[in-house]
């Protein structure tokens, strides 16, 4: 029972991060595809300024991840972290090195050192979510089996290759709808039409993808083809395809209001589906969740602080993005400083 619940919140963690940090990936998606740097010049000013305050928060959806993998179901970790080690290592580094090139590009003065702290941010953004989304194509497909070593097949295989072009699509996707809403909060007409259009076209490449993949899933992981077909995953499976819908609506409705919330329903219900369609399975057909689960006293203190950081740590990461949606957490300029004259002594 207990193995069951400790699943269950690994699951909405992982929906956590591909949203919160799918959103920051997006982002990184466009600067990339931007243009020069006259062209791509306002675009990016406006993704600088959307993701400074909370592109390091995202990863504490990461961190929970790795936490209840490690702790709460061990064998499951092995297991992932032998046969996948190098698409992880890859996107692991892509994560280091995507925060390096967002952190030192303002500051540095040298046109080529922004230039090449400017590309190792966007093309890490591309990269990481493709490693992340094949290595869980592979857990999807069952290649990762108790005495599976490290190799190519794991992870580019077929279900792996569209997991990761999925997972670029909807960070694409993510990335896009937030960007074109503090576009609207920023009163930049432009740039709201800009990410509008590129929102939709990242709509209708998941839409295509993701009738690629579940025909694909068929023959190629049976197993959660048919849990998405059947069941509570062909629930979340439906329930994706309404955010989608409703998310193509809102985006060409001119006030675009409530297309972020959709936009998070697509993702988030589309990873739910895969989590749901694996059931009993941390790894179809091979490692059940009661089998790949820690001990029950473990289980018992993860579950303990789990429910800690629920009621401390969730309600502030909660406030940080209400915050910032809502243009609460505007960076201070040097005019700010100015303004008013000197500071009051004593």
């Amino acid at each position: 029972m207990i193995a069951g619940v400790i699943a269950v919140v690994l699951l909405l963690a992982v929906a956590a991060y591909a949203c919160a940090g799918g959103t920051d990936y997006g982002a990184g998606f466009w600067d990339l595809t931007a243009g020069g740097a006259e062209r791509g010049k306002r675009p990016r000013w406006l993704i600088d300024h959307a993701m400074a305050p909370v592109w390091e928060v995202n990863n504490v959806w990461l961190i929970f991840v790795l936490v209840i993998m490690w702790t709460g179901f061990p064998v499951f970790f092995q297991r992932v972290f032998t046969a996948m080690w190098l698409p992880l290592a890859l996107a692991a580094v892509g994560i280091v090195l995507r925060g390096a090139g967002f952190a030192l590009r303002k500051p540095t003065r040298r046109l080529a050192g922004r230039r090449l702290y400017g590309a190792m941010f966007a093309v890490s953004s591309l990269l990481t979510p493709f490693f992340l989304g094949a290595a869980a194509g592979g857990v999807a497909s069952g290649r990762v089996t108790a005495g599976t070593q490290a190799s190519a097949d794991a992870w580019s295989n077929p279900t792996s290759v569209l997991f990761g072009l999925l997972a670029v699509a909807t960070t694409a996707l993510l990335g896009a709808v937030f960007l074109a809403a503090d576009a609207r909060r920023f009163d930049t007409p432009d740039l709201d039409t800009y990410f509008r259009r590129r929102a939709l076209g990242a709509l209708v490449t998941v839409v295509a993808l993701a009738v690629i993949t579940l025909a694909v899933t068929q023959g190629d992981a049976p197993h959660v083809w048919h849990g998405l077909t059947h069941g509570v995953g062909l629930v979340f499976v439906v329930l994706a395809a309404l955010a989608t819908l409703a998310t193509a609506w809102l985006l060409i409705r001119p006030s675009g209001a409530w297309s972020r919330v959709t936009a998070v329903g697509v993702v988030a219900s589309a990873v739910l589906a895969w989590g749901m369609a694996q059931r009993p399975y941390l790894i179809p057909t091979t490692l059940t969740v009661a089998d790949g689960a820690g001990a029950h006293t473990t289980l018992r203190w993860l579950g303990l602080v789990i429910l800690v950081a629920v009621v401390l740590v969730v309600p502030a990461v909660a406030l940080l993005y209400w915050l910032d949606t809502h243009g609460e957490l505007e960076g201070l300029s040097d005019s700010d400083l100015r303004r008013g004259g000197t500071a009051d002594e004593g």
